[in-house]
């Protein structure tokens, strides 16, 4: 196994980062995890919202020593003619594209999908829009929170005499980054494989649609059966007992019992196994009409016994449980600890700064952080002077606000 930039399974792959806040942009973060030559084209001075979004230490974000992660970055401003000629230059050169300008913002620039295949008929090119190239809000600004409020996401999410829920960080966005990742390998497979076109391809992802995907057979049971799914809080419609439940030191945990041999061994460990024998108890979902009565069997038992011994006694009876953790509790299990999960990056004004590893372990390719995210434009003159322009005229292009 090993790290080498040269064996990693993207590398010689050039990808090209025009996309904001934050599908898009994380999708390149994966895709330079593992190996991939990603560069970040930033307006010179607006710069990636992501670098003032959110905490900063020192001056320095947080936020974007993560997701500008293994990218170099380059300032251009693609709206201005010149820099509309460089920005071809660049993509004449690359295999992926991605941007989530509103449409038709490319076009009026003269980078519309048209052109730039005929510059480079092998770019993929990855359009990420809150609602899609077509359509009657396709013109809409679009977030994330729009596309987890529309997809029936935030509906089903709550207690039942409570408000619609939203996630408290991008839910939509990491859905979509990570869509959008699997779209742009599907599609460089098609271009290279035997028999493939050999030709780049246009991506449209819209953030409202791969949401409404991980929401299951939501779409199919509303056709079937005109069922709307409610809100349930932290129970399950599907199953039961599935909840959070508070054990005697305090600590909250949660359990599921999605199997039926799990469900029969959680009431055995709870004391109350003749519940095995009821009817009903035949099925989560008829399990899940008795949630009240199984919840109070399993929370009384919880409530009796620290978080520790009810952990133990779960996993020696082989019955699923988790406990609720906080991020600083993340930090300190032994078993995101052997994973390595959270790992540490050298940062050149944070010093070691601890962030997400990489998505996924390959075997004998793996992915690497090579650094964290870097400052605006430091990598300006070195991408432009390999495209050929001199380093007065790049100078030039800093007078004129291009670069």
């Amino acid at each position: 196994m090993t790290s080498d930039a040269a064996h990693q399974p993207l590398h010689g792959l050039r990808v090209v980062d025009a996309a904001t806040l934050f599908a898009g942009p994380l999708a390149a973060t994966i895709l330079g995890d593992f190996g991939a030559e990603v560069i970040k084209l930033e307006h010179p001075t607006k710069g990636d919202p992501a670098r003032t979004h959110g905490p900063s230490k020192d001056g320095v974000s947080l936020w974007w020593a993560m997701l500008g992660r293994n990218k170099r970055t380059v300032t251009l401003n693609i709206g201005k003619p010149d820099g509309a000629e460089i920005a071809k230059k660049l993509l004449a050169t690359a295999d992926v594209f991605i941007e989530n300008f509103r449409p038709g913002t490319l076009e009026r620039w003269g980078l519309s999908p048209e052109v730039l295949h005929q510059i480079n008929p092998r770019l993929v090119i990855a359009r990420v829009t809150g609602f899609g190239q077509f359509g009657p809000y396709s013109s809409r600004p679009g977030f994330g929170t729009l596309a987890e409020s529309m997809s029936g996401f935030a509906s089903i999410t709550g207690w039942p005499d409570g408000p619609p829920t939203l996630p408290p960080f991008g839910l939509a966005d990491g859905i979509s980054a990570l869509t959008c990742s699997q779209a742009i390998m599907t599609a460089l497979y098609e271009r290279d494989r035997p028999g493939g076109s050999g030709k780049g391809q246009v991506i449209d992802l819209a953030i409202i649609e791969p949401i409404v995907t991980i929401l299951g057979p939501q779409p199919t049971i509303y056709d079937q059966l005109g069922t709307v799914q409610g809100r349930t809080g932290n129970r399950s419609v599907n199953n039961a007992p599935r909840n959070t439940y508070k054990s005697r030191d305090g600590k909250w945990i949660a359990i599921s019992t999605s199997a039926q041999s799990i469900a029969e061994r959680v009431m055995e460990l709870v004391g109350h196994p003749e519940v095995i024998d009821e009817p009903w108890f035949r099925s989560g979902a008829e399990r899940a009409k008795h949630a009240d009565l199984l919840d109070g069997y399993v929370g009384d038992w919880i409530a009796q016994r620290d978080a520790a011994e009810v952990i133990a006694q779960f996993e020696a009876a082989q019955a699923a449980v988790a406990p609720i953790y906080t991020i600083k509790e993340v930090f300190e299990d032994e078993q995101y600890t052997a994973l390595d999960t959270i790992t540490t990056v050298e940062d050149p004004d944070l010093g070691p700064v601890r962030m997400q590893n990489v998505l996924y372990r390959l075997s004998e390719t793996p992915g690497a952080i090579k650094w964290t995210g870097r400052k605006k434009g430091q990598d300006s003159d070195a991408v432009l002077t390999e495209l050929g322009l001199s380093h007065e005229a790049v100078e030039q292009l800093r007078t004129d606000g291009i670069v």
